[in-house]
């Protein structure tokens, strides 16, 4: 049963959480043992709450992810994994959650509770509430960074904060594009909020969160703060950010894949060599050459 149950914890969708890694590394505290071990640990928090938050939902849907042409492969779905152990397995995540959160303090722990309660009345209700669906999920990711943040007590540039917005709302309106052109005239009986969107629909907002995403990267490389501190030389990692949105739109409407967007992404060789420069180049501007220099 160990076999089902990880892949129900979908550790692949760890990646998502990076976010939270955000604060500690723009903040230059990589160097710092104490503050780099907080970061991990809220890291590893969120893994843990993302896992539990996965079991909770594949169980309060497993009769509709049997009717779908994907998630009817996921264990508990397809009955490979019993519900009892499921749910068992979802309690100990939660409790293990909490008790990391504690560690990490009440402000980090507040933060948690938003995230956990926000995914909870998602898979209750809002996810029917169009537009609305896809601005509750890219929440999560804020609240990812805002974590973070509060896990070393620094303060996090709303630029970072706004970029982090639009970076979500990319990933979550392409997912909803790709369930709605996989599933076509049965979209709505797997998704009911797919009913009220279109492939012209999603397209327009996916423009608008696209270019916003560039700006909002652009303006904060050029912010006064982040000048300050780092120079204006953030501002030449740009072209590996749009070759990074450029890919990944590619791969939305070229390649139609079946799997997940994001799971397509982190399978893309040119993506993922991207994100290593792009990673890169960032630790070597910030940390001048190499993590905790000048």
């Amino acid at each position: 049963m160990i076999g089902p149950l990880l892949k129900s914890l979908r550790p692949v969708q760890w990646v998502k959480n990076v976010f939270v890694l955000a604060p500690v590394v723009f903040a230059e505290h990589l160097a710092d043992p104490e503050l780099l071990f907080a970061a991990l640990v809220s890291f590893a928090t969120f893994c843990l709450a993302a896992s539990c938050i996965y079991l909770i939902n594949d169980l309060g849907d497993r009769e509709e992810d049997r009717l779908h042409p994907l998630k009817k492969h996921r264990p508990i779905a397809a009955g490979e994994l019993p519900v009892f152990t499921a749910g068992a397995a979802a309690i100990v995540l939660a409790v293990l959650t909490i008790g990391a959160s504690l560690y990490l303090g009440l402000g980090f722990l507040m933060i948690l509770v938003v995230y956990l309660a926000v995914n909870i009345a998602y898979s209750r209700g809002l996810k029917h509430v169009v537009i609305l669906d896809v601005m509750v999920v890219s929440s999560g990711y804020v609240l990812r960074v805002m974590a973070g943040a509060e896990a070393i007590q620094v303060r996090v540039s709303p630029w970072l904060l706004l970029c982090t917005v639009f970076l979500a709302l990319l990933l979550i309106l392409s997912k909803r594009r790709h369930e709605l052109l996989l599933l076509a005239d049965d979209a709505g009986d797997h998704r009911a909020v797919l009913q009220h969107y279109s492939a012209t629909f999603l397209d327009q907002m996916i423009n608008v969160v696209t270019a916003s995403s560039v700006v909002c990267f652009a303006l904060y490389a050029m912010d006064d703060d982040t000048v300050s501190r780092f120079g204006d030389r953030l501002i030449y990692t740009l072209p590996l950010v749009i070759f990074g949105i450029f890919r990944y739109l590619y791969l939305i409407y070229q390649k139609h894949e079946r799997r997940n967007p994001t799971e397509a992404l982190m399978r893309d060789v040119p993506f993922v060599v991207n994100i290593f420069l792009w990673g890169f180049a960032v630790l070597w501007i910030v940390y001048g050459g190499v993590p905790g220099g000048t």
